[in-house]
C-alpha cells in the first residue's frame, strides 16, 4: 500500500497547513483505498482511477445543472488525485497503441471494436482513460 502510506503523509501535512480543502479530498480518496483493501482490492490505482472518474463525471453532471460551485469542488477533487496516477497518454501515443492493438488482434470491422479496445486497456496499463481508447478505436475501425 504504498500510495495509501504517501496520501495519510499527505493528509498530515495538508492539515498541518490548514488546507482543508485538500484534507477533505485526501481523506476521502483514503478511505475509499482501505474499504477496498479489506476487500481484498490490491489495486491502489485502479481504485484512484475510479474515485477520479466518478469525480470527473460528478463535474460534469455539476455543470449540466448549473451549479458551478460544487463542479468547482468535484474538478479540484479530480486534480489532487491526478497527482497519485502516473501521467495519460498523450494523443500520439494512445494512436501508436491503438494501431497496434488493431493489427496483434486482427481486428476489421466494428463487430472486433471490443478485442481491440480490450488489448488497448491492457497495453496502457491505466494510463488512458477507456472513453478515450473507445473512441480511438472506433475511428480506426469506423
Amino acid at each position: 500500500m504504498e500510495i495509501a502510506g504517501q496520501i495519510k503523509s499527505d493528509v498530515a501535512t495538508a492539515m498541518k497547513a490548514g488546507d482543508r480543502d485538500r484534507v477533505g479530498a485526501l481523506r476521502l480518496v483514503l478511505s475509499e483505498l482501505q474499504k477496498a483493501a479489506k476487500e481484498g482490492g490490491d489495486d491502489e490505482q485502479a481504485v484512484l482511477r475510479r474515485e477520479r472518474k466518478r469525480r470527473r463525471e460528478s463535474e460534469a453532471a455539476y455543470r449540466d445543472a448549473g451549479r458551478s460551485e460544487l463542479a468547482e469542488a468535484e474538478a479540484y477533487e479530480a486534480k489532487v488525485i491526478d497527482a497519485y496516477l502516473p501521467a495519460e497518454l498523450d494523443e500520439a501515443e494512445l494512436d501508436a497503441l491503438v494501431v497496434r492493438a488493431i493489427e496483434e488482434t486482427g481486428a476489421s470491422g466494428p463487430r472486433d471494436m471490443g478485442k481491440a479496445i480490450k488489448h488497448a486497456m491492457a497495453a496502457a496499463g491505466g494510463r488512458a482513460d477507456g472513453k478515450r481508447v473507445s473512441t480511438k478505436v472506433k475511428e480506426a475501425l469506423g
